[in-house]
């Protein structure tokens, strides 16, 4: 049998429903295809199909096994999910508004409030923040020369919840952190490029739990705003590598 190659969630109500008549001892495919719900049942002919092969009464007794012990771990998880929102009940506007920085979801935004505290008074500065969490990069410079740029260690839980988010981010190309991550990995590589972002993201969570406000993404023109006369150079130099020219003139302002 090959059901996965039809439901690729074996956890979803169709495949449950199917596996528990497997279970029970259905063998008939059509009965067993006919078990679908909802958009699945658009793949009966396919899961007739995947459906015909031999399914044993080890089979079953392995596959009962295996879910009751996803069942079991939902209803821990399910124990445990209730247990945080209470812990973090006195925190709902800080998760909310962490909420809407890019990448930063309702579970990163728990786990930033749970090692943190949610109390940026122990940290003085965003750059204060960054540099605890670890994603600060280091500075070795002797003569004018750089010779590294590796972050330091620092508190492995928020990096990582950084690093997921900063690659979330990056995806979104109408955004500040998008077009930043690509400024800079093309001139410092991919890598630091996204250690880069996770800095952003640092400053951001401290901004918005330190002043209690929501996240305001910069825009994808932010730089293009900041200096025009640089994009516009940009601009140009990627004309003339297609063998053109281009010029620039004000659009006129109605009256």
């Amino acid at each position: 049998m090959k059901l996965t190659s039809v439901l690729a969630d074996v956890t979803g109500l169709s495949a449950r429903r199917i596996l528990d008549a497997l279970i029970g001892g259905e063998r008939d495919v059509d009965r067993l295809a006919e078990l679908s719900f909802g958009a699945a049942r658009k793949k009966i002919p396919a899961l007739i199909e995947a459906l015909d092969g031999t399914f044993t009464e080890h089979h079953a007794f392995m596959c009962r096994h295996y879910l009751d012990q996803i069942d079991h771990l939902d209803a821990v998880v399910a124990v445990l999910d209730t247990r945080i929102a209470a812990l973090m009940g006195g925190h709902d506007q800080d998760i909310e508004n962490l909420d809407t920085i890019p990448g930063v979801g309702r579970r990163a935004a728990e786990i930033i409030i749970a090692e943190t505290g949610g109390d940026m008074t122990a940290f003085v500065s965003a750059a204060n923040l960054a540099s605890w969490i670890g994603v600060s990069p280091g500075m070795n410079e002797s003569a004018g020369v750089a010779k590294s740029g590796h972050t330091r260690g620092g508190n492995g839980n928020l990096k990582r919840v950084l690093g997921v988010a900063a690659m979330a981010a990056v995806k979104q190309k109408d955004s500040y952190y998008g077009v930043y991550y690509r400024r800079v990995a093309a001139r410092r590589g991919r890598q630091r490029a996204l250690v880069a972002v996770m800095h952003k993201l640092a400053v951001a969570v401290w901004h918005v739990l330190h002043d209690k406000v929501k996240h305001k993404d910069l825009g994808a023109d932010y730089f293009a705003k900041r200096d025009p006369e640089r994009a516009m150079r940009r601009m140009v130099r990627e004309a003339n590598s297609l063998g053109m020219t281009v010029r620039f003139d004000p659009i006129a302002v109605a009256a």
